[in-house]
C-alpha cells in the first residue's frame, strides 16, 4: 500500500474542506457547540439566583435547555426549507412581530425590566417580540434588496424602499426603550445595504445620521446617561448597579487568571454580579475558565465569522448573499457588543451573547438565523448531475 505524506493528505482534504457541504457541516457543528456550551454556562452562572427565585438550582437551566432543544429543532427545519419560500411570509412575520411589540409597549401585557419594555407576557409565556422582528427584518431586507439591486444606486429609491419598513421596525423597538437591540438592528440593516451594493457615500450619510440619532436616544434617558458616565469612570445616580456591575465583572475576569477557578466555582454568581447568566455571562466564563476559556469563546465566534463569510462569497443568489451578510453583522456584531461591554470597551448596552446567554426567544432567534444561512448555503451549492 502506497504511503501518503502529510502534505499529500492536506492536498486531498483541501477541496473537501472548501466545499459548500463541508462549510455547512462546520457551521452546524460550531452552532451546536456554542449552544451546548451556553446551556452549560447558564447552569453554572444561574444556579444561585435560580435557587433564590424558585428554590431550585436547576430552574433556569431547565428552561434554557428546553428552549435550546426547541431552537435546534426549528433551526434544522428552517435549514431544510428553500429560502424563496419565505418571500411572502417575511413581511407578514415582520408586521405581526411589530404588532406584538406595540402590544408590549402600550398594554399591561408588557413587562418592564429596568427602562426597557420589550417583553410580552401572555399567560405562562414571556418572550421578546423584538427577536422575531429581527428575523422578519432580515428576511424582508434580503428579498426587497435582492430583487432591486439596480435601484439602490439612486438615493431617492434607497430611502423610499428601506426607510418606511426598516425604519418603522427599528422605531417600534426603540419605543420599548431597548437601545441595544435598536443599535444591532440598525447595524445589520446597514450591512444589508452594503452587501446589496448600495453606494458607499450613501451609506456614509446613513451612518452619520444614525450616529446622531443614537447619541440623542442615549442622552434622552437618565439611565443611559448614567451608563455613559459609568463608562468614563463616573457614577450613575439613577442606577448605581451599573458601577457595581462593571466593577464586579472586571473583578471576575481578574480572578479567573489564565486557567480560571474551575467550572461551577464562580464567586461572582453569588449575587455579586447582576445579570450573571444573561448580559454578563462572559465575565463568569472568564472567572471560571480563565483567559483560556475567554479565548475559546472568541475563537468560536471567529470561526463562525469565517464560515458565514464562506457562505456569503459562494452565494449565487442575491437574496441568499444579503440574508447571510445581514445575519453575519447581527450575530457577530452582537457578540462584539456584549463582550466589549464586559471588558469595559464600550458603554453598557443590554444585549445577550448569542447562543450563550440565558434567554429563550433570543436563543431561538439566533438558531433560526443560522438555519436561514444553512438554507442559503444549500441553495447555492452546485448541482451535480448523476451519470446516465
Amino acid at each position: 500500500m502506497r504511503e501518503l505524506s502529510a502534505g499529500a493528505i492536506r492536498l486531498q482534504l483541501a477541496p473537501a474542506l472548501r466545499s459548500p457541504h463541508a462549510t455547512s457541516v462546520l457551521l452546524l457543528a460550531t452552532t451546536l457547540f456554542l449552544t451546548a456550551f451556553g446551556v452549560l454556562m447558564v447552569l453554572s452562572s444561574s444556579s444561585i439566583e435560580s435557587h433564590l427565585d424558585s428554590d431550585s438550582f436547576f430552574a433556569r437551566f431547565g428552561s434554557q435547555l428546553t428552549f435550546a432543544v426547541i431552537g435546534v429543532a426549528v433551526m434544522l427545519l428552517v435549514a431544510r426549507l428553500p429560502l424563496h419560500l419565505w418571500r411572502r411570509a417575511s413581511f407578514v412575520l415582520l408586521a405581526v412581530c411589530c404588532l406584538l411589540q406595540l402590544v408590549a409597549v402600550l398594554t399591561p401585557l408588557g413587562v418592564k425590566i429596568g427602562d426597557n419594555t420589550n417583553w410580552l407576557r401572555i399567560g405562562p409565556f414571556t418572550g421578546q417580540p423584538s427577536e422575531g422582528i429581527k428575523i422578519g427584518l432580515v428576511l424582508w431586507l434580503g428579498f426587497a434588496l435582492g430583487s432591486r439591486e439596480r435601484l439602490l444606486q439612486d438615493w431617492q429609491n434607497l430611502v423610499k424602499l428601506v426607510l418606511p419598513v426598516a425604519g418603522g421596525a427599528i422605531l417600534v423597538v426603540l419605543l420599548g426603550g431597548d437601545l441595544g437591540t435598536t443599535v444591532i438592528m440598525s447595524a445589520f440593516t446597514l450591512g444589508a445595504l452594503f452587501f446589496a451594493g448600495a453606494r458607499l457615500r450613501h451609506l456614509a450619510v446613513i451612518v452619520v445620521a444614525g450616529a446622531i440619532a443614537a447619541v440623542a436616544a442615549a442622552l434622552s434617558s437618565a439611565t443611559r446617561r448614567g451608563r455613559i458616565s459609568a463608562f468614563f469612570g463616573g457614577t450613575s445616580a439613577v442606577n448605581p448597579d451599573v458601577n457595581w456591575q462593571l466593577d464586579n465583572a472586571h473583578y471576575a475576569l481578574a480572578t479567573g487568571g489564565l486557567w480560571g477557578v474551575g467550572l461551577g466555582n464562580s464567586r461572582s454568581k453569588w449575587s455579586w454580579l447582576p445579570s450573571a447568566d444573561t448580559d454578563f455571562i462572559f465575565a463568569v466564563i472568564g472567572e471560571e475558565l480563565g483567559l483560556v476559556g475567554g479565548l475559546l469563546v472568541l475563537g468560536l465566534f471567529g470561526l463562525l465569522t469565517w464560515l458565514l463569510l464562506r457562505v456569503l462569497v459562494t452565494a449565487t443568489d442575491p437574496t441568499a448573499r444579503i440574508v447571510t451578510g445581514t445575519i453575519l453583522v447581527w450575530l457577530i456584531g452582537q457578540a462584539f457588543v456584549n463582550i466589549g461591554v464586559v471588558l469595559g470597551l464600550i458603554p453598557v448596552l443590554g444585549v445577550p451573547l448569542p447562543f450563550i446567554s440565558a434567554g429563550g426567544t433570543a436563543l431561538i432567534a439566533s438558531l433560526i438565523a443560522v438555519g436561514l444561512v444553512l438554507a442559503a448555503a444549500r441553495d447555492s451549492a452546485p448541482r451535480v448531475n448523476a451519470s446516465p
